[in-house]
């Protein structure tokens, strides 16, 4: 049986709240003050902390510094209001375990409790919020991640398939919109994995043309094309032992498709000019914001190597679905702005709060990073203001017009625009518009813009 140290200042709701707890088999100790709290821990030993952010005589977090000072592998979780969450985010980076929002329901609380006493607290703050994730070479470990400890239904789904899959060494299908962050999902498993002290090579399918396809991949010897000045190690063999990561995947050609099976299904390689097979150890992880499995039915991409890439599959939300997280990634997302510009803003105003909270984020997390980096370099205080924004977050009926694709002729509209503003580079078209270049090409097609 677990003991539970739960510090509540209103004393019919941590009766109600010690009650609960006790009928899922924990034993409960009360107290009312942060002083009471502070002799009981030295008095006695728990195994987690449940602790109001608000109390008579001082704060959760005071509480929280006192806990891990005298041992960092207590969990600690607040309970807040909705309108504390920032003071609880900034709680998080001081080592509390998680926090949960009054009013929470039976469901979460009991969540909450059994991860807490699953994991030490310290350990898993640092294993899955913001310090793993990032490199392209075998120093994966001095690398920092976008990956952030979200509190959301949909996030904690996302984090738990992660830490499911990461230990094997399954293809793993990566989906999810355009700007959700699916290469920093593809980091995480790698760095969760056996192989995270081996290299990371990410690859945007979407960027090779199709007849360096092989070259890029296998790699080439010297004089083996036009061109071909120097030998090449392709991206397999550079991410040997290590992870493949395959951005946008239903970019690639048909025969670089089947190119791709054979190397999978052979874990050999010949680069191009060689006659020598390389063998190639390797895990591979795949991302695509386009319906794969509809690509397959229209005879686009190949079946068989659609399930060769789909041993196990994770969906990452979009920002719409973990609305929850929304504060905690701004937050985090500013601290990344001043380091970046050498800046001090130390948060928002509740107007800019409620402005994030209203918008739809279409570019989701790309989006917000951006926005955010931009208020931050255009602030002189210490608080970013509304009228540092970009005129859509706060307009609605702009927001609609740049955006509704209600019509043919808007979304045609639309396109020619990103093609002028890209100087008709059509990749960096597609990334304007949130279309992977597969998806412009037919666009391009079905309007005569080519």
């Amino acid at each position: 049986m677990s003991t539970i140290l739960l510090v509540e200042d209103d004393v019919s709701f941590s009766e109600m709240l010690k009650r609960f707890l006790e009928r899922h088999h924990h034993s409960v100790v009360s107290s009312y003050t942060l002083e009471d709290a502070k002799l009981k821990v030295k008095e006695s030993t728990f195994d987690l902390v449940f602790a109001d952010l608000r109390l008579p005589d001082g704060d959760g977090i005071s509480l929280l510094n006192h806990i891990k000072n005298k041992d960092a592998s207590i969990p600690v979780v607040l309970m807040t209001g909705y309108a504390e969450v920032s003071t609880a985010v900034k709680a998080m980076k001081e080592g509390a375990f998680d926090y949960i929002s009054k009013p929470f329901n039976p469901e979460e609380v009991l969540q909450v409790v059994k991860n807490a006493l699953l994991k030490p607290s310290a350990e898993t703050k640092q294993s899955t919020s913001t310090t793993p994730i990032t490199s392209e070479t075998s120093e994966t470990s001095k690398s920092t991640s976008n990956l952030v400890t979200g509190i959301s239904a949909a996030s904690r789904v996302l984090y738990d398939h992660i830490n499911l899959v990461a230990p094997t060494d399954m293809s793993v299908l990566i989906s999810g919109e355009s700007g959700t962050g699916k290469e920093v999902v593809a980091k995480a498993i790698h760095l969760s994995s056996s192989r995270k002290l081996r290299p990371f090579i990410a690859v945007d399918c979407g960027a090779i043309p199709k007849e360096i396809a092989a070259s890029e991949f296998f790699g080439h010897k010297k004089g083996s094309f036009t061109g071909a000045i120097n030998d090449k190690k392709g991206h397999f063999e550079a991410a040997n032992h290590g992870t493949l990561f395959l951005d946008e995947v239903g970019n690639l050609t048909y025969e670089n498709q089947i190119q791709l099976l054979r190397a999978l299904q052979e874990r050999r390689i010949k680069p191009i000019g060689s006659n020598e097979e390389i063998e190639v150890d390797i895990r591979l992880l795949t991302a695509t914001n386009e319906d794969l499995l509809q690509a397959v039915e229209q005879g686009d991409f190949r079946e068989d190597l659609y399930h060769r890439l789909n041993e196990f599959s994770i969906k990452v939300p979009s920002l719409q679905e973990r609305r929850d997280d929304l504060i905690i990634y701004a937050d985090f997302f500013l601290e990344n702005a001043n380091q970046q510009l050498n800046k001090s803003i130390i948060g928002f105003s509740p107007e800019v709060l409620k402005i994030f909270q209203n918008y739809s984020w279409p570019g989701n997390l790309r989006e917000l990073s951006n926005v955010i980096k931009r208020a931050t370099l255009l602030t002189n205080g210490e608080v970013i203001q509304k009228e540092v924004l970009p005129q859509e977050l706060s307009s609605p009926q702009k927001e609609a017009t740049t955006r509704s694709f209600s019509t043919k002729d808007n979304e045609k509209e639309l396109i020619v625009k990103a093609l002028q503003e890209a100087n008709n580079n059509k990749t960096k078209a597609a990334k304007l518009l949130n279309f992977s270049r597969k998806t412009l090409y037919n666009k391009l097609k079905e309007y005569n813009l080519e």
